[in-house]
């Protein structure tokens, strides 16, 4: 209701009236399976940043013994560089302990990475998302848990703004205002799509000319984040028709004999 004025009696004649002319809004409610699997995509996330503060803090250890590597640290030459690293006992203990925690993350993630490319590669949605440059699995399995059914969204502005992507307005006077995204939604999955924006603007046409030209005037940051809205848009429309085929009801079947339709007994019919 617009008033702001409510009674418990306004608003259960309200109520009664949104049920009997079918107006009353529905939540989606994801399935059992549906939950697990996002289970599954949390727990990955969850461990990829546990592993990102363990390399963090490798790294730090390393630049406070003023060793700058040419090349990552996660290489096979970087990795040697570390282990060799001449350190005090306790720190040399560290290092060993945060290298072990390393390799079992590892270990861990390349075996959930494998379970998401196995539940991604059974739907047909998810199939249809990863033909979009820059999406791999684990962005599309994220994108299709999230929206669910996409047909509940009218249109792709409301997607940006159900996963948090749209920028939050301060108007007065006249003046419109736009500050920040709101961040509001699964951080996740914003996390994921902003992500997949950098390859995302490497591998579409599209998509690049729109971040080379914000990322020349907004930075790459904001750049990054406009691609993700863009991509979270394209990636929703491609759903949507995946869905709406799933949908359709099939073309009825009616055979034809001569100049006239043959029905059940087979005799042509009038």
């Amino acid at each position: 209701m617009v008033r702001k004025q409510k009674t418990d009696t306004r608003d259960a004649r309200h109520v009664l009236d949104l049920q009997l002319t079918d107006r009353f809004p529905s939540v989606w409610v994801p399935t059992p399976a549906e939950r697990d699997a996002r289970q599954l995509l949390l727990h990955r996330h969850t461990l990829v940043c546990w592993r990102t503060a363990v390399q963090n803090q490798l790294h730090a250890l390393a630049r406070n013994q003023g060793l700058l590597p040419h090349t990552s640290w996660w290489t096979r030459t970087g990795r040697q560089q570390l282990e060799s690293l001449a350190l005090d006992p306790w720190a040399a203990r560290r290092r060993q302990d945060l290298l072990c925690q390393l390799d079992q993350l590892s270990s861990q993630i390349d075996e959930l990475t494998e379970q998401v490319r196995q539940q991604a590669g059974q739907r047909t949605e998810t199939v249809e998302l990863m033909q979009q440059p820059g999406i791999g699995p684990i962005v599309s399995l994220a994108f299709v848990l999230t929206l669910g059914t996409a047909k509940r969204f009218p249109r792709g502005k409301q997607v940006a703004s159900y996963l948090g992507l749209n920028p939050t307005e301060h108007s007065s006077g006249g003046r419109q205002r736009l500050g920040h995204i709101s961040k509001q939604g699964n951080r996740m999955m914003r996390w994921l799509l902003v992500e997949a924006a950098y390859i995302a603007a490497r591998k579409d046409p599209e998509l690049k000319r729109i971040y080379q030209r914000l990322a020349f005037r907004r930075g790459r940051k904001i750049a990054a984040v406009a691609v993700a809205r863009k991509l979270a848009v394209k990636l929703y429309w491609r759903l949507r028709e995946v869905q709406e085929q799933q949908n359709a009801p099939p073309a009825p079947m009616q055979g034809r004999s001569g100049s006239g339709l043959v029905n059940a007994v087979g005799s042509p019919s009038v």
